[in-house]
């Protein structure tokens, strides 16, 4: 789902993990060193968000602009934490050097639109708040009705040779090809891809029951092998992680690439078909029935046809613009309504959630108007934060100022 992110300094070289396709087996192995016991998930205190102006939504919307456009509060008058505020400010002077240059396809903003404020934030700012209500404004985007969900970096067991029972992280296979449509047709501007040539015929790359199945042999490197198949699954999910080897050491891994397929939650699936009992919706529920449940829950985890493929990582923790991202500030979301670099704010039905994040990443997932993934970062306090993270409120994008009157947006409103 999310484009890459991983934490932790240091980095294991690329000659210490597994060479080739296919690595020696071994039945002996010593034991796998105890993860940190879990956490349960966070229990959300109750928030009462900003409801968000009557429009009706454009289900059909490609873009903001198709969406429609409603002014905001100002700036000043939402309520932002300072220390929100400050971690926004440090995410939003991370993107500036992508966000001047960017072209933006929801069709709010120009990259010089966000020079005034770029040049702002690298001279320092002064108060977090204050330095947001003075360079930007609010906009509703659509209905302006926002669901948030929650991601983090996981850390699962591994190795770097076969045990019985493990799975294989594959790095991207030499098969997978990425096809830009609009090269073919303007009709199919911005519309991509992915596949492999079957003789001379272009199909659907393999899915995840293929995958599992052995499809890959031959085409995709191992990086190493994931002790818990259903640990694997969720670590795809979140699009990164780090696995923990035997004698203590990390292999650090960011996503690469993805099959093509379309992703499906099997949190859906499964409350659809009354599998999950009340409080069991969590990921953290999910996982315990997955693993109560071993035969039905890997038919259960092929029905999401999406598979992803990982590289070694040896840097900070990246999301969709190659840059850096922060837990508590970073938020994936969908880039044809929200520009990558654009600071949101969020206010939610739990006080975790409210707030002001900056969109820096992206996710298979996240999908939609006001469809937002927020980032927690690393270890046990991160998982029980995002793994029970649900909610539900109003979403306000903020733009340079003077967007609204450009487009010919109404003032906001008192």
């Amino acid at each position: 789902m999310r484009s890459g992110v991983v934490a932790l300094a240091g980095a294991l070289a690329l000659s210490a993990c597994v060479g080739g396709v296919e690595p020696p087996r071994t039945s002996a192995a010593p034991a796998l060193p105890a993860l940190p016991s879990r956490l349960p998930v966070r229990q959300p205190s109750a928030a009462t968000p900003i409801p968000p102006v009557l429009v009706a939504a454009n289900g059909s919307a490609t873009t903001a602009m198709t969406a429609g456009l409603v002014a905001g509060p100002p700036v000043a008058s939402l309520p932002i934490a300072g220390d929100t505020a400050a971690r926004a400010l440090a995410a939003f002077r991370i993107s500036c050097p992508s966000v001047v240059r960017r072209a933006d396809p929801t069709g709010l903003t120009r990259g010089a639109d966000w020079r005034a404020a770029c040049d702002a934030a690298a001279d320092g700012a002064g108060d977090p708040r204050d330095f947001f209500a003075r360079h930007f404004e609010a906009v509703q985007v659509g209905d302006g009705k926002a669901f948030a969900t929650g991601y983090f970096i996981p850390e699962i067991a591994g190795s770097r040779e076969y045990r019985d029972g493990y799975a294989p992280i594959y790095a991207r296979p030499s098969d997978l090809v990425d096809v830009d449509l609009g090269l073919f047709s303007t009709d199919l501007k911005g519309k991509k891809i992915r596949g492999r040539v079957e003789g001379t015929n272009f199909v659907p790359y393999y899915d995840r029951t293929a995958i599992e199945r052995d499809a890959l042999r031959g085409k995709a490197r191992i990086l190493g092998y994931a002790a818990d198949p259903v640990e694997l699954f969720f670590l795809q999910v979140q699009g990164s992680g780090l696995v923990r080897l035997p004698d203590g050491e990390v292999l650090r891994i960011g996503y690469d690439s993805q099959n093509g397929r379309d992703y499906t939650g099997i949190g859906k699936l499964m409350r659809d078909r009354g599998l999950l009992q009340p409080g069991q919706a969590s990921m953290q529920g999910i996982v315990a029935w997955l693993h109560a449940n071993p035969e039905e829950g890997r038919a259960i985890m092929r029905e999401n046809k999406s598979y992803v493929f990982f590289r070694l990582l040896d840097g900070p923790p990246l999301g969709a613009m190659g840059l850096p991202v922060s837990g508590g500030a970073t938020v994936a979301a969908d880039t044809r309504f929200v520009p990558l670099g654009a600071p949101v704010f969020l206010s939610m039905d739990r006080t975790d959630a409210t707030g002001l994040w900056v969109a820096q990443d992206t996710g298979g997932a996240i999908k939609g108007t006001n469809r937002f993934d927020t980032f927690w970062g690393a270890g046990d306090e991160a998982q029980a934060i995002a793994g029970g993270m649900s909610a539900r409120g109003t979403a306000f994008v903020l733009v340079p100022r003077g967007t609204l009157a450009r487009l010919g947006v109404a003032q906001p409103r008192p």
